[in-house]
């Protein structure tokens, strides 16, 4: 029996653009990768800092903006690339039969430097929502 929230996924990838898609599906697949708080904390500051520098903060992130690339570069190690890896291929295994999700899981499998910026830019969108 798949769970719930998978089909709930589905349904949100289903009307989602593809920048928000595959934004998403990292940030799901990411979601065990861990990250030191401090560490985090400081490059996000930087990266909104980077953001903000660039104009209203609030317009949307770029996957290929300044912001969310430096995020990626700072926080990239090839420990934290291979968990998102093996986030996403356990992403895929448990949405067999959900079109969407299994798209979006696949196009970041065949492009590991864009699913590495997706997963930053999801962390940078959280930063923003908590300021």
């Amino acid at each position: 029996m798949r769970e719930p929230w998978l089909d709930q996924l589905e349904a949100l990838l289903a009307g989602a653009d593809e920048s928000t898609a595959v934004v998403t599906v990292a940030s799901v697949a990411g979601r065990e990768l861990e990250l030191d708080a401090d560490e985090l904390r400081g490059a996000g500051r930087r990266a909104l800092l980077v953001l903000a520098a660039g104009g209203d903060p609030s317009r949307g992130l770029d996957l290929d903006g300044p912001a969310v690339i430096g995020l990626a570069s700072e926080l990239n190690a090839p420990s934290r690339r291979e968990a998102l890896e093996d986030g996403l291929f356990r992403l895929l295994e448990d949405s067999k039969g959900l079109p969407h999700v299994s798209e979006a899981v696949r196009g970041l499998l065949a492009a590991r430097d864009l699913a590495w910026r997706a997963y930053a830019c999801s962390l940078l969108a959280e930063e923003l929502a908590a300021d």
